[in-house]
């Protein structure tokens, strides 16, 4: 069953906490231990249980073509490939037989390698080694045991109930064969796989599906006994017995890659968690990283309306790390969406910094409106701050706001490096945004008395020519020629 993400709808949820019932996507649980399974609620603080991929793992109807391909890849394409050509080769003889045999074990071995590795989240296959190493040969014995069994029960149906009983139990058993096979391959259990009450139960939580599956697996078995008989009929013999060997443990590998596929895709429902193993942009996300935890914190209580509990949260971080950007920003973001003017003056310094670190002449102007509304004549205690600010307000045309900001800067700050940088922008202000050519004379006057050792003296005299002539008050032009080129 799907489940979005109770904070962010549309994405997957991967925990869910029975206390809260509450559904968390991986962007609510950047810390979670995706490998251990564990996490804990943001909200209780209680263990949540992990849903894997079950929420995001597409339908096994709308990957047919990558169950065709899987054969193909390089691994199962070798297990093949030894199993059919080796007893080629073979001799004929006890050990040409011995050979055979444990090639065909070693096959289906790997076949069932193929349901418990693509339930887990494999979407590639097993390697080769797989098949061929460790344990797990018993799952042949097993099998043959579970065909016992159920041979068992269809004659003891015909013994019981004569032929329409025996006819019941033959249509279970063919419609149970696929769900005991996957019960078989995931707890290696020939009671389990026999079970008629576990498969029954198995069979219902898959619902539809598994009939949709079925009527797959029918066509599957159709279409590998056509192209074997294909094989034998218009082939000769050295050449048709490979080539149906080849296609049969082809389409075998079809079969339980498509099994294992159910089981991945109804987790949930059959009571286990796995995630996409493969697939390197849902690789393991645990993450320790504090900061993403908190980010994520912010993100919630956002969404369920605890602004003041953010608010604590940004001022608490901001007392560890007084200039942290990311939570200025945040802090900033804020306080302007509740339009806070008390706070906003008492964070002022660092807010108008950050902004001016991005060149944000808006939000300058924005801050400067609600704190001069809050308190008439505020000023900034920070000359350098003040003229970075008056920048930015005069290049977005707040001229006014800038002329505000730096009035009466030779008294407030007389033995400041910033009084002939402000005076300047004081000066272009009045002349290029408000055309007040002589009030800007006036300033630009001041300057060449008042700080002569200032770089910006030099420049004072081209400033003051552009007044005379009503031009836009800009810097002189830039010379590459060098004194003797100048005589």
């Amino acid at each position: 069953m799907k489940h979005d993400c109770h904070y962010h709808p549309g994405d997957p949820a991967k925990w869910h906490c029975g206390e809260c019932q509450i559904h968390y996507c991986t962007r609510c649980m950047p810390d979670a231990d995706t490998r251990k399974r564990k996490a804990l609620c943001p909200a209780c603080s209680k263990a949540m249980r992990y849903l894997g991929a079950a929420t995001e793992v597409v339908p096994f109807w709308n990957r047919i073509g990558s169950f065709f391909r899987y054969p193909f890849h390089t691994d199962p394409l070798i297990v093949i490939a030894i199993c059919t050509l080796v007893p080629i080769f073979a001799p004929a003889n006890l050990i040409g037989i011995l050979i055979w045999l444990v090639l065909a074990l070693a096959l289906f071995k790997y076949t069932y390698a193929v349901i418990n590795h693509t339930a887990e989240g494999h979407l590639k296959p097993p390697s080769v080694s797989v098949a061929f190493t460790g344990s797990g040969f018993n799952i042949v014995i097993l099998q043959l045991l579970v065909f016992i069994v159920m041979g068992g029960l269809v004659g003891t149906a015909a013994m019981l109930g004569g032929p329409g009983l025996m006819m019941l139990a033959l249509a279970f058993v063919l419609l149970a064969l696929p769900a005991s096979i996957m019960v078989l391959a995931m707890e290696r259990s020939v009671g389990a796989a026999v079970n008629p009450m576990n498969l029954a139960v198995l069979i219902s939580r898959i619902g539809t599906p598994y009939f949709l599956l079925y009527g797959y697996l029918i066509l599957l078995t159709m279409a590998s006994g056509v192209a074997q008989d294909f094989a034998l009929t218009h082939f000769p013999f050295w050449l048709s017995q490979p080539l149906s060997g080849f296609l049969n443990s082809t389409f075998t590998l079809i079969l339980f890659n498509m099994l294992g596929y159910l089981l991945f895709q109804y987790q949930e429902e059959l009571g286990f968690s796995a995630d996409t193993q493969d697939d390197a942009s849902n690789a393991d996300r645990h993450q320790r990283d504090r900061g993403n935890r908190f980010d994520a914190d912010i993100d919630m209580n956002l969404k369920d309306g605890n602004y003041d509990r953010v608010q604590s949260m940004l001022k608490e971080t901001l007392k560890q790390n007084r200039d942290d950007p990311v939570r200025i920003g945040q802090l900033y973001k804020l306080l302007i969406a509740q339009n806070d003017a008390t706070e906003l003056y008492q964070y002022h310094p660092r807010i108008l910094g950050w902004l001016a670190d991005r060149n944000d002449g808006e939000g300058i102007a924005s801050v400067l409106g609600i704190l001069e509304f809050a308190e008439s004549g505020f000023k900034l205690d920070d000359p350098e701050l003040a003229v970075r600010c008056a920048r930015f307000l005069y290049q977005k045309g707040h001229f006014k706001q800038a002329l505000r900001l730096l009035q009466d800067f030779h008294k407030r700050f007389p033995e400041s490096d910033e009084l002939a940088p402000a005076y300047l922008l004081v000066a272009q202000t009045l002349a290029n945004g408000l055309s007040q050519w002589e009030k800007a004379r006036a300033f630009l006057t001041f300057i060449q008395k008042r700080c002569t050792n200032h770089p910006l003296h030099p420049q004072i005299p081209v400033f003051l020519d552009q007044i005379e002539k009503r031009e836009l008050l800009k810097g002189p032009k830039a010379s590459f020629a060098t004194p003797d080129q100048g005589n």
